[in-house]
């Protein structure tokens, strides 16, 4: 009699699994999907129901011969991929690979990787849920078909190497659409009155400006903010009333993707695909010590923000013994999921309530233990008692103007005591005041303001944004974040997002000729659409029908009708050099630049960069710095050039006739033990400039900051390198991981 076979996603959920299962049975991992569409052909038989063409992934051949060895050995095979679409479709094709060695095939699925969980669901096995699948595949088959038929007419259109994406073109839009706003936006003139005043007692406090004859206040100039000025000018200020209640503030619920990837941006400075791989971590099981290989979070892709009985009594439980009976609410608090959330797992919680962060820190990499502190506080505050505050809002009458005065007193904290990151500022406290009381006044501040435009989108912005209007789903975020950067779509300028001419201009192409699919609405009526094919209401095949009678005649009139933009998109400015033909923007292998619209009559180039309005401004080339005669050609000498991407190399000034280059040196060496070489400037292909040795192959140490030959106080480092901050300005830093040591630059 053989074993049981357990199939996981990831291999390093085996070590965790294993130890409390014991020897009874085998576990494997499948490493992701097994089978997918084909690389080089659509995969799709349009003709034939859609029928796709499944294929075994390149280099998984090796993984699903052992899988199927080890069904054969096996008396059942037990699949058990993450319990979501995806999980569903890698344990569909699994079952589809090793059916013929073990037709004995079950379905499991846990949302946490404990004894518990695991156990449970290995006494409660199913069978592989078809509809579930079915909304995956036909996902999968949706996605391939708006790639691989947009994508290469982007290729023939304006650059090779470009991608059309079914939710990814939608974000994009967003994204160029916000900055037009930006664009568009006229600034327009205020000003904000504040006055300073003291009653009988102190302390002296501030009072905004209300009303002006009984109206909201608007004061765009500054010839109507000297006249108010004048008009309250000399005027006693006297408290009209005061209005005194307590409120409450609630805790939000435990976490979901989403808001999860919201919060470890705004708080921690991870992007989505960073948290995503961190909480991937968690969920499958960190090293604890004597503990052991331990899964301290749930499974992290839901829209749910249930959760279930036993973590609720584990939380009660540790809130009363720690904190106290008052810091739990006098009933345990239920959150509702949205009408379109999946619920079949929970929210993002510990998979321990007791298990605090504090109290494995020193076992867990920083990155861990930021993410797990951030999920840990934010389920137990979820189900704690609300923070209480007494408010007092004084009104103030002088003359024509009404002013308001708020106070904020904290009574009792509640869950601010464990997420106190809910922004739990306080208003200054108010004096003792009475109905009818003259007061003092102290100063009156007037200050002249501009309205601003709209931000960018930050990635956590943009997560909320596609959520809110019902685009994607929480687990594909990360994905559509990535694909925008390396397509070079946008470029994150202080840490938002800011369109490139390339991302604007195939926007723009796609929703000219593409209008259905670039429409949020369209796009979340499909993601529904979806929904119910996973819940078994609706065929795929016919959601594909339907999709395709709109999209195959909307792409044939784009092939016919598309603006060939290969030749560079006009500016309407003149060349300098020629002074006749117009400057364009080329979209380059190594970025965009401008050039001359005669080329090769004119080879002028330049780069350039957009002012606030959008308005593109050419950038002045710095005059080439000469380092001496080329070792290689009698009549050049050694300059230091500019390509197009901001990197920078030495060359001769007969490049690129003498073809002698060498990198841009630091003058530091090389501080890797044995290594002769030195540190010299190089640029990644996103354009960033990193430092690395000039000895590379054979050497491959590298660092992203300018190094600088100083030893580290603290460890073996031979060089710091030079940073800088907000918190700290610039300062000297240890490159060595987990070291930490920083100082002042002198």
């Amino acid at each position: 009699m053989g074993k049981d076979l357990i199939i996981v996603e990831s291999p390093a959920k085996i070590k965790t699994i294993k130890k409390f299962l014991g020897g009874g049975y085998e576990v494997e991992a499948s490493v992701g999907h097994v089978r997918d569409l084909p690389t080089k052909t659509l995969g799709v038989d349009e003709d034939n129901d859609f029928a796709p063409d499944y294929q075994i992934i390149p280099g998984k051949a090796k993984v699903v011969s052992k899988l199927k060895s080890a069904a054969k050995a096996a008396d059942t095979v037990y699949l058990a991929p993450d319990p979501d679409r995806e999980g569903e479709a890698i344990a569909w094709h699994v079952a589809e690979i090793i059916r013929t060695a073990n037709p004995n095939v079950k379905r499991i699925q846990f949302n946490e990787i404990t004894a518990k969980a695991v156990k449970e669901a290995l006494a409660n096995p199913t069978e592989l849920r078809k509809p579930l699948f079915d909304s995956q595949q036909a996902r999968r088959i949706l996605d391939r078909l708006v790639g691989y038929k947009i994508s290469p007419l982007l290729w023939k259109k304006v650059k090779r190497g470009l991608s059309a994406g079914r939710v990814q073109s939608v974000a994009l839009r967003l994204i160029v659409d916000r900055e037009r706003e930006r664009q568009a936006f006229i600034s327009e003139e205020y000003w904000l009155f504040k006055i300073t005043v003291q009653g009988e007692t102190p302390p002296p406090f501030d009072a905004d400006l209300w009303k002006v004859d009984g109206e909201k206040p608007v004061i765009g100039d500054e010839k109507t903010a000297l006249a108010l000025e004048s008009r309250v000018s000399g005027l006693p200020y006297v408290v009209q009333n005061i209005v005194e209640k307590e409120r409450q503030r609630h805790p939000r619920p435990p976490f979901i993707t989403s808001t999860l990837q919201q919060d470890a941006s705004n708080k921690l400075g991870f992007n989505a695909k960073r948290t995503m791989s961190v909480a991937q971590r968690l969920y499958e099981g960190v090293e604890l010590g004597e503990r052991g290989t331990t899964a301290l979070i749930t499974y992290m892709r839901t829209d749910s923000v249930r959760i279930s009985d036993e973590a609720r009594d584990g939380a009660r439980e540790w809130i009363i013994s720690t904190m106290g009976p008052e810091f739990y609410p006098a009933e345990a608090r239920v959150y509702k999921s949205k009408g379109s959330a999946q619920d079949a797992h929970e929210a993002i919680r510990p998979v321990d309530p007791s298990l605090t962060p504090d109290s494995i820190k020193n076992n867990l990499p920083p990155e861990q233990y930021k993410l797990y502190k951030l999920i840990w506080e934010r389920f137990m505050a979820s189900q704690m008692a609300s923070a209480r505050f007494w408010d007092t809002v004084a009104t103030i009458e002088s003359g024509p103007a009404l002013w308001r005065a708020k106070g904020e007193r904290l009574v009792f904290p509640g869950f601010l005591r464990i997420w106190p990151q809910s922004s739990d500022s306080q208003s200054a406290l108010l004096p003792k005041l009475v109905a009818g009381q003259e007061l003092s006044l102290e100063k009156l501040h007037k200050e002249q303001k501009f309205t601003q435009p709209p931000a960018r989108f930050s990635e956590a912005s943009l997560v909320h944004k596609l959520e809110e209007l019902g685009i994607g789903r929480p687990s594909t975020y990360a994905a559509i974040i990535s694909t925008l950067t390396e397509r070079d779509y946008v470029h994150i300028e202080e840490k938002h997002f800011q369109p490139t001419d390339l991302g604007v201009i195939v926007c723009d192409l796609l929703v000219e000729h593409f209008a259905h699919l670039m429409d949020a609405g369209f796009t979340a009526r499909m993601e529904e659409s979806l929904d119910h094919v996973a819940e078994g209401e609706s065929d795929w095949v016919a959601l594909l029908r339907d999709f395709t009678l709109d999209f195959n005649p909307t792409l044939d009139k784009a092939r016919e009708n598309m603006t060939q933009v290969k030749a560079g998109m006009d500016t309407g400015l003149t060349c300098p050099q020629c002074e006749d033909g117009r400057l364009v923007v080329k979209f380059g292998k190594n970025g965009t630049f401008l050039g001359c619209a005669n080329y090769p009559a004119c080879s002028f180039t330049s780069n350039y960069t957009r002012n606030s309005a959008g308005e593109i401004e050419l950038v002045k080339e710095e005059a080439p710095e000469e380092l001496g005669p080329c070792p290689k050609c009698e009549d050049g000498r050694l300059v230091v050039k500019k390509t197009k991407t901001g990197g920078r190399f030495v060359a001769c000034s007969n490049y690129p006739a003498c073809r002698h280059t060498k990198s841009v040196s630091t003058h530091v060496a090389c501080p890797k033990d044995g290594c002769d070489g030195e540190l010299v400037e190089k640029t990644s292909r996103r354009g960033k400039p990193f430092y690395s040795c000039s000895k590379y192959p054979k050497c491959d140490y590298a660092v992203w900051d300018f190094p600088v030959a100083k030893p580290c106080p603290l460890c073996e480092s031979k060089i710091l390198v030079r940073k800088e901050t907000k918190a700290r300005g610039v300062h000297l830093a240890c490159p060595v991981k987990d070291c930490g040591y920083w100082e002042k630059e002198d």
